[in-house]
């Protein structure tokens, strides 16, 4: 069966959906595989490491996915890419299914898309929770950019000049993002607090050498903070205004603050008030994962940096485990191998087992129909 790996179009996207090593897994399986010319260049991956492992290279594109019946992606398929899919071919990527407008298109060419963010959050999906591994990436990545923009150190110096204060570092929801960004920003030793709607967070914090920053709540408020997927849900009006007057006091204080909160299927909520980033000093800075979903700032730019009247930075790049692609990639490719065996045989090739609960779940289009968002 022919394994199909093209380049990313995407604007700023420079992953790879296979590495060489993954490669080598999929022809070991008795699969071809058929990767586009340049596809790993933005990752460090040359052309001929991928031939090196087994694949052929393709000089574009249509070439690629030519009568492929398995198509690795970093992104779906952009409108100009979905007609040289093979019909009935079968597609893996990170698809956006709540906010992509083209799943009637994808239905209509007979692809079965697969959406990696709908895979469960179960045990037996870890090795495939492509939101994690990036989100991991992400974490790190914000705290590296925020000492880019940040003017001073990020730990105590005692210098013959004197002495200078480590930086205090705040971040907003201590996911799989948040807990990272907590993890490098003390190994650069700075003072770091971090804040969540969920308790059980608290325990993850303090373990990684944080002080955990909570608002009391109830027994009921208790219930509603987490769902069955451990995401944070939205909350009570009563719970939200306690939680901005909280988060206000501590970004004002903060040197720099990382915000992560992020609801499937809704805008990111808003922890960040433009009143509090009016108080918070001169040259602090405040780098919004969530940009991309609307920012947990209303000030946030997707793909700019703000700089407020107060000297305030407001960093709002997008995908930042593209900044690190070599390893978001290897990361990524060994997330979609572990899931392309539930969908793989090596006799049959593509087989489609809808028992299965993690490909049910991240089926998408299937049969000419969009089965995202259909009651169960």
């Amino acid at each position: 069966m022919k394994i199909a790996i093209p380049a990313e179009r995407a604007t700023r996207e420079t992953r790879v959906a296979a590495t060489p090593e993954t490669v080598r897994k999929y022809v070991a399986m008795g699969h071809t595989v058929q990767v586009q010319s340049g596809a790993g260049q933005a990752s460090a991956i040359p052309d001929a490491a991928f031939a090196e492992a087994g694949a052929t290279i393709a000089a574009d594109y249509a070439a690629t996915v030519a009568d492929a019946q398995l198509v690795l992606k970093v992104r779906a398929p952009s409108a100009e890419e979905i007609t040289p899919l093979k019909n009935g071919a079968a597609v893996i990527a990170l698809c956006d299914p709540y906010r992509n407008s083209l799943l009637a298109d994808y239905a209509a060419q007979g692809i079965d898309l697969f959406a990696m963010e709908l895979v469960p959050r179960t045990t037996r999906a870890q090795a495939m929770d492509v939101l994690s591994s990036q989100a991991n990436i992400a974490g790190y990545k914000a705290v590296l950019l925020a000492t880019e923009f940040y003017p001073r150190f990020m730990p105590m110096m005692m210098t013959a000049a004197g002495t200078v204060k480590p930086a205090r570092v705040l971040v907003l929801g201590a996911g799989v993002a948040g807990l990272q960004a907590i993890a490098t920003a003390k190994r650069l030793g700075a003072i770091v607090e971090a804040f969540d709607v969920r308790p059980v967070a608290k325990e993850q914090v303090e373990s990684l050498g944080g002080k955990f920053v909570e608002v009391p709540l109830n027994e009921e408020e208790k219930k509603q903070a987490e769902t069955a997927g451990g995401y944070a849900r939205e909350m009570s009006d009563d719970y939200k205004q306690r939680q901005a007057a909280l988060v206000d006091k501590h970004a004002r204080n903060a040197d720099i603050v990382i915000t992560t909160a992020l609801i499937p299927g809704r805008p990111a909520p808003v922890l960040i008030q433009p009143e509090t980033v009016a108080g918070m000093k001169a040259g602090s800075v405040l780098v919004d994962l969530a940009v991309e979903n609307g920012g947990n700032c209303p000030l946030s730019r997707l793909n700019e940096v703000v700089i407020t009247e107060q000297g305030v930075k407001l960093i709002g790049y997008a995908n930042l485990p593209g900044l690190v692609a070599a390893d978001a990639s290897a990361l990524y490719a060994r997330n979609l191998l572990n899931f392309a065996g539930l969908i793989l045989d090596k006799e049959k090739g593509y087989v489609l087992n809808r028992d299965d609960d993690i490909v049910a779940a991240s089926l998408v289009t299937h049969g000419g129909e969009v089965l995202f968002g259909r009651a169960a």
